[in-house]
């Protein structure tokens, strides 16, 4: 087309690989996050959590920290401002966590119970630790394990599904898996801590904080203090990582109190250790997987079974179950959530939320039956493909899973596998190979954007979207420059302003599609106008967009993404050590808008699955109802030394129903991964594995209880260079099986 300046505008940006607009404010340190900004007069608040599990807060002895230096207040439930917390949210009722110092109530271990607030932050830290509150104690209850006494059937339809007679289908099965598999407590700690500045200015609250949604917040903090919306402005332009634990959560709160009290801006960072107490986390799992297949293969039965824990004060459900509901067909077909309300913290999102942990046992027991029906992993999958929802019966928007499965075999090599375990051995390693499918839902939410074509030939557009490290900046860029058809250096993109109007979080991987369809309509209706010419005054010509309408007349459908997952372990068969060797996969999620962020988002998540399989487990004490280690040395992830060659690639998958394309991939990369991970430790050692993480004293005892000789008996190994000559063993050259970025 001929622009308003009259050039001719290259188009093609959506599905280029873009390096992100905002990649060099970031490595140069311009990028300034909520923690960093100046302001005048700015004071510091610093959290107190509760030491005791479950009572009452006694009393709080403020006065001899008042008169410490720098200190100007104390919050506590005795005087700190009132709040709303009786209304309902986009996702429910808000948790009651938001309504902070309220109460004398003591929930769970690291509760909030006092905000000091002083001239600098050093001031608040000292007196926030000399801060003494007195308790009135209670017996506790952490302990979460299957067929715990408490656990319950959640109300609403989506906690449990079911059709045909699963007893029958069962007992008339030539062949059955009957597994429990666990999961324990996960923590997505960003390396961007919780942050945010309140200040009032003009009879305006405005917020800068760290979010995955900032009309999100502004709307719950408009709600909590009971102001008009339109009063409230919400900022958070950069972020340091959010994987689910940027909502709504305290320190905004008491941010706004403190603002509100001293009438100066207030800003509340929390610590690391904070962290592991106040912005959730996922929770464990016990689940009971049972099949029934017919002898090839072809399953009568699936039932999933799936407990998670859950706070006493606020119901959240970690729904495991729900993985099966579009995977897999069945005759008979029974999911349920249960839940264990319990002295602890409530979880929350965490990336891809029911899907890691329910991906991890429902495919470790498709291999499970895969190895007593003596059939290929990934022909038993295919035999169980379903034409439509297995549940729902609905139609699929597409189902790409067996052409992920194919590419991925074919590059990883799948037909040279021998199928028996514990055979292939590499001086003390055993190496093994595992696959796993991968599906996330699809989802879309209504959002506004607004695109403005300027007098100087650019185009600005704002939309309340969040990038929290995925590269959704960069892309929205590519998706307007495209619906306008002119270059991306010619967009300037605006987000994560509550001012720019409602719009989707960032969130269950439909923040990009959300915005997207906003971003066309908007840049699309502009488009339309410019071809008509004129003269661009000099306020420019603004079209803004609303999809709502949209998204109404979408016609019900099964819509997922889906994925194929390979690993290849080796296994020390003296120390237990699991070293994974190389992963690859391949997935079906749409059209990908931007190739180098798309595969960094995938990679990331197939490590964060790694780091599931083989290392993450937070340990509650039950004698004090808190974490044993709530910090980032305490809580082993996966480090660079642990990640080997990582390959993720995808195949063709439109999707007729997005003007863009667009279905998600910010969750679905660690969907499956543990599962591979998990049926590779299998296959090298002939040792099933259900419980997470699997350790290396998980490995020595489950080969010594399970008689795996000769996998687990004394070995001689060769005096090559690395014990083993195998790459990724230790010392071996690259150390973790071929070059790493580093």
């Amino acid at each position: 087309m001929t622009t308003a300046t009259g050039t001719t505008a290259p188009t093609g940006a959506v599905g280029a690989a873009h390096t992100r607009v905002e990649g060099l404010a970031k490595v140069t340190g311009a990028a300034r996050y909520a923690g960093d900004i100046p302001y005048t007069e700015l004071a510091h608040g610093w959290l107190v959590l509760s030491t005791i599990a479950r009572g009452r807060i006694g009393s709080v002895e403020s006065a001899p920290v008042l008169a410490m230096p720098g200190v100007l207040a104390v919050l506590h439930h005795g005087n700190a401002p009132r709040v709303d917390g009786d209304y309902t949210g986009p996702l429910g009722p808000p948790d009651p966590i938001l309504q902070v110092f309220q109460h004398d109530r003591v929930p769970f271990a690291g509760w909030p119970v006092a905000l000091v607030v002083a001239e600098t932050p050093e001031q608040a830290r000292e007196a926030a630790e000399a801060l003494v509150v007195h308790y009135d104690e209670e017996p506790h209850d952490v302990a979460f394990h299957a067929g715990n006494p408490r656990s319950y059937t959640p109300e609403g339809p989506q906690a449990e599904t079911s059709k045909g007679d699963l007893d029958a289908e069962l007992a008339a099965s030539a062949v059955a898996v009957d597994a429990e598999y666990t999961t324990p407590e996960e923590h997505h700690n960003p390396m961007e801590p919780h942050a945010a500045m309140a200040r009032w200015d003009s009879g305006r609250l405005e917020v800068v904080d760290t979010n995955q949604g900032s009309k999100f917040v502004a709307d719950e903090l408009a709600k909590l203090f009971s102001l008009d919306p339109a009063s409230v402005r919400v900022r958070s332009e950069h972020v340091g990582g959010a994987f689910g634990a940027k909502g709504t959560r305290p320190h905004q709160v008491l941010a706004v109190m403190a603002a509100t009290a001293l009438h100066r801006p207030v800003r509340v960072v929390m610590t690391r250790r904070q962290m592991f107490s106040l912005i959730g986390y996922r929770s464990p799992t016990a689940q009971r997987v049972r099949l029934g297949a017919d002898a090839d293969g072809r399953l009568r039965a699936l039932d999933h079974a799936a407990d998670c824990r859950t706070s006493t004060v606020y119901e959240f459900i970690e729904r495991s179950a729900d993985y099966g509901r579009s995977m897999y067909d069945a005759d008979a077909h029974h999911t349920v959530n249960r839940v264990v309300p319990l002295d602890v913290p409530t979880p929350t999102w965490m990336r891809a939320p029911g899907e890691a942990p329910g991906s991890f046992a429902l495919e470790s027991a498709l291999d499970e039956l895969a190895e007593k029906c003596g059939i290929d992993p990934i022909a038993l999958r295919a035999r169980n493909e379903p034409d439509a929802g297995p549940v729902s019966g609905l139609p699929f928007s597409s189902r790409n899973l067996l052409a992920c499965f194919e590419e991925g075999a074919r590059r990883f090599g799948w037909a040279d596998r021998d199928p028996r375990p514990g055979l292939r051995r590499e001086g003390r390693w055993l190496v093994g190979t595992g696959t796993a499918s991968a599906t996330f839902p699809v989802l879309v939410a209504p959002s506004t954007a607004a695109v403005t074509a300027e007098a100087d030939g650019t185009f600005t557009v704002r939309i309340t979207a969040a990038d929290v490290g995925t590269g959704a900046r960069t892309a929205l860029t590519q998706i307007a420059a495209d619906a306008l058809e002119v270059a991306p250096e010619r967009i300037r993109m605006k987000i994560a302003d509550s001012d720019f109007g409602p719009a989707m979080i960032a969130g269950g991987s439909m923040g990009t599609r959300s915005w997207g369809w906003a971003v066309t309509a908007a840049a699309c209706e502009l488009r339309e106008q410019l071809a008509l010419g004129g003269a661009i005054p000099p306020q420019g010509i603004t079209v803004r967009s609303d999809t709502t309408k949209d998204l109404a007349t979408l016609t019900a459908k099964e819509r997922y993404s889906f994925g194929a997952q390979f690993a290849e372990v080796a296994v020390d068969v003296t120390s237990g050590e699991v070293r994974v060797r190389r992963m690859l996969g391949v997935f079906a999620a749409g059209r990908i808008i931007n190739p180098l962020t798309a595969r960094s988002q995938l990679i990331g998540g197939m490590i964060w699955g790694l780091s599931m399989a083989l290392h993450e487990e937070a340990v509650r004490d039950e004698a004090s109802g808190g974490l044993v280690g709530a910090d980032l040395a305490g809580y082993h992830i996966a480090a660079n030394a642990d990640v080997p060659l990582i390959e993720a690639d995808w195949v063709d998958d439109p999707d007729a129903d997005d003007p863009v394309g667009i279905k998600g991939i910010g969750e679905i990369g660690i969907v499956g991964a543990a599962a591979a991970i998990a049926n590779a430790v299998w296959h090298a050692t002939g040792v099933r594995h259900r419980d997470l993480p699997i350790r290396p004293d998980r490995v020595l005892l489950a080969g010594t209880t399970a008689g795996a000789e000769p996998a687990y008996g004394e070995v001689e190994t060769p005096g090559v260079e690395g014990a083993s000559g195998v790459e990724g063993a230790p010392g071996a050259e690259g150390a973790s099986g071929g070059d790493r970025d580093a």
